[in-house]
Order: C-alpha cells, then structure tokens, then sequence
C-alpha cells in the first residue's frame, strides 16, 4: 500500500467503507495516523473488523502492529465510531466515499462547521506524492469513456515498459498499490465526485473527453456539473499538459477557459476514422478514446511504435462492449457500464441489428442520443425502474416487450434473435434498483446467456 509521513501523527474520519474507504483505513493507520472510521452499513464495518484482525494475526493491535515503509512499527489508533454524533474538531480531513452525496448528506455540514476538509482519497495521493519516488501522473475525466481511455493508456505504458498503476474510479483503490519505482507513471480515472473532493493533483498530464448530461441530481444543473470537471485542470501548474477533446459544447468552452492555465494540447477524433488494426476500439466512440489517449501518451514520450503496438493488442474492458458468447449466429454482448443514454448510443451504433436490453435506475427522462440509431434496433426489452418510461418512449418507434427482470429479457431476446444479430445489454440506466453495481448486473448478463 501506499503510506507516507504526511499523515502521521494527524486524525482523520473516513466516513464510508467501501474498497476505497477500507484502503483509506488501512492506508492512514500504517502511516501512524489515528483514525475515526464509520459506514451506515454493519456488513462494512464488520469488513473492517475483520481486516484488522487479520493485520494483528494473533495478537491485539497493541501487542503485534504491522511494520510500514515509513521505518516504525507505530500504528494509529482506530475508533470504529459515527463521526456524525463525535466531534470533528481537530481532525485533519473529513474523508468520504464518492458514493456520498455531499450536496445534501449531513456529513458535509458537519466537516464545514468544525472547519475541516472534506476529502477523498485521491487528494491523500496528492498529499502523499513528496514522499514516493518520483513519478508523473495521469488524470482522465469526461461523462463517458474515461474508463476505456485510462485502461488504454494504462495498457500502452506497459507495451512501452514503462513502470504504471492503475487506479482512482478503476481496478483497485489508488492507495492499496504499492509505489512505483522513480519514472513510472499513475493512471488515475477521476469522476466529478472524485474531483469535488480533491484540492492539490496536480496532474502532469490531465484529461476531458466529453461533458453530457449525468449526475443532475448531484449537481444544480450542467453548467455546475462542466465546473466540477474542470476543476481537474484549475490543479495543474502552467508547464503541464491539458489534453482536451473538444467535441461538444461544453469540453470546447471549457478548453478557452482561462481557469485551464496548463499547456493545452489539441485532440482530433475525426482522424481516427480507420482503426481496422485495433480490433476492440470499434464504433464511433472509440475514435475519441483513442484519440485522447494517444495524445497523452505522447505527452508522456512514449515511442509511436509501442503506442501503435498497444492500441493493437488493447483487450478491453468487461462490461464495455464485452462480448460474452455466440450461439447458433447470434452474439450477446455486455455493455452494462453504458449507465446514460450517451454512453449507450455508441453501442447501438457498432451494431447493425440488435435486440437491446435496457432499464435500470434512470438518469433522465428521454432517450435523445439513442434516437439516431433507433434503425438498428430489431427489438427492445426494458427491465428495471426505467422500463414502463422507456416502453413509452419506444413504443412508436420499434418493438418493445417489457420484461422487468435481466433474466426474463435475456430469455425473450435469444428466442427473437435470429443469426448474424446481436443481443447487446446496453442499460442506459444505472444499475442500483436491481443490483449492486453495473459489474454485478453485467455478471447476471453473462450468468443468464450462460444458463440459455
């Protein structure tokens, strides 16, 4: 893990435990720092319990503590207690889960009133990074794509072998991987939610792709939600890079704006019309990610011939445009991270004929983006909150048979599909009515062709 001096001797809350969350515990305390540790849910600060027992082995805390690389063998003290009923005075930071909605959640009154920071886990980064060995670092942000674009340059760096982590709102918290050695270079997917706790990355490297509509309940409406991700930029010194797309309205306002005082470097999507020799980065949304990651990894210096050589051997993401199976002709496909309806257009996009599987907790009340490929859909299946809205919506424009559940909607579009179509689980939709996460509903996905 990633520990660092700067913490110890201070105190901090963290105020969720989820992955991030307990790899902030277990970050801070092997940095000597006390800290005060709560999640609403029991089943998470059992998790924690039980990862601290296993760090003690045998013994209490306070007989058999962990060394650190810090040199010692002290450890914080933890207090698994609520900081919403505890004082906060004192404390150093405030650190919560992105997941917290701090426009509205009494965690965020309670930090301003005892004047203390509220943070999250990459800004402990930041605040940690004068203590690793020396490294750049790359941040990636935009509504939709910065997943695919991170694990893409991540995946480039490694053809390039150069030293690399991956992490931020991919692969494993940021703060449970070990430091790189002096010249490698972190990966960091950043959300708006990530960025709005964040106050000192300063990015080598810093990326946008795109800004469309997502998180309005977060936010007070698209223009604050474009100012949380250009906050990513306001970090950056002047001799760093900005690596804008500037393909829609609000990435090109954001790319004049005097806030970004980086150096910006230009992106051109539209020359990326042939990517035949990169087989997993088809349909038009690729050409973006391509074109942003290649920018930044020229930023970085890295050789054409190894950028040329990673985008070729790039295996993708699950869950992005994943294909699970073909049966007698017919390809299903796992999309189930397409969580907005811009996320999801691409998808029907690569496909000449599918049957979509779509629904979830809605993000909104139309399928605009969608509508231009509304030819290639044979059929649609709607499951979830989103469904009766979204049979509605489709009902005019092609066949629509409401399912309510993955299972049901996987079953009746097998039976329709016919050879040389596609059976593309692509929501539109978050996955929380119905699942834990899109990782888990694009397992269901996978489980249910399977089960066929």
């Amino acid at each position: 893990m990633i520990v660092s001096s700067a913490f110890c001797g201070k105190s901090y809350a963290v105020y969720g435990l989820a992955r991030s969350g307990l790899a902030t515990v277990e970050a801070l305390l092997a940095s000597g720092a006390s800290v005060m540790a709560w999640d609403e849910r029991e089943e998470a600060r059992e998790s924690l319990r039980s990862s601290r027992a296993k760090s003690r082995g045998a013994g209490t805390e306070s007989e058999q503590r962990p060394s650190t690389s810090l040199g010692t063998n002290e450890v914080g003290e933890l207090r698994l207690c609520d900081p919403l009923s505890n004082s906060l005075y004192g404390y150093s930071g405030v650190v919560v889960s992105p997941g917290v909605p701090i426009n509205r959640h009494p965690i965020a009154r309670r930090a301003r009133e005892a004047k203390v920071p509220l943070i999250g886990d990459i800004e402990l980064f930041a605040q940690a990074r004068a203590s690793l060995p020396p490294h750049k670092v790359v941040g990636i942000t935009g509504t939709n794509g910065k997943s695919t674009t991170t694990a893409l340059v991540h995946h480039i760096l490694k053809t390039a072998a150069i030293p690399t982590a991956m992490g931020g709102n991919i692969g494993l918290p940021i703060l449970a991987q070990e430091p790189l050695p002096e010249g490698g270079v972190y990966v960091l997917e950043l959300s708006s939610f990530q960025i709005d706790l964040t106050q000192s990355l300063d990015c080598e490297v810093a990326a946008l792709l795109n800004v469309t509509p997502d998180h309005l309940d977060r936010y007070e409406d698209m223009d604050d939600y474009a100012a949380s991700k250009t906050r990513l930029f306001t970090m950056q010194s002047p001799d760093h890079a900005a690596v804008i797309a500037a393909d829609d309205d609000y990435t090109r306002a954001i790319s004049l704006s005097d806030l970004v005082v980086a150096r910006r470097v230009g992106v051109n999507s539209g020359l990326m019309e042939d990517r035949s020799a990169w087989p997993t980065l088809q349909g038009p949304h690729n050409a973006q990610n391509a074109a942003v990651a290649i920018a930044i990894c020229l930023e970085l210096g890295v050789a054409e011939d190894a950028i040329s050589k990673g985008l070729a051997t790039y295996s993708g993401l699950p869950h992005r445009m994943e294909r699970v199976a073909e049966r007698d002709g017919v390809l299903f496909v796992n999309d189930s991270k397409a969580t907005n309806p811009t996320a999801t257009a691409p998808a029907l996009g690569a496909y000449p004929a599918v049957h979509w599987i779509l629904g979830g907790l809605p993000k909104g009340d139309d399928l605009a983006p969608c509508e231009p490929y509304l030819g290639h859909v044979r059929a649609a299946y709607t499951i979830g909150e989103a469904g009766p809205m979204f049979a509605r919506l489709l009902a005019p424009k092609v066949a629509v048979t409401e399912c309510e559940v993955l299972e049901r909607a996987v079953g009746a579009a097998a039976r329709a599909a016919k050879a040389g179509e596609v059976v593309l689980l692509s929501p539109a939709c978050a996955s929380f009515d119905q699942f834990r996460d899109y990782e888990a509903r694009g397992q269901a996905f996978r489980a249910a062709v399977e089960a066929l």
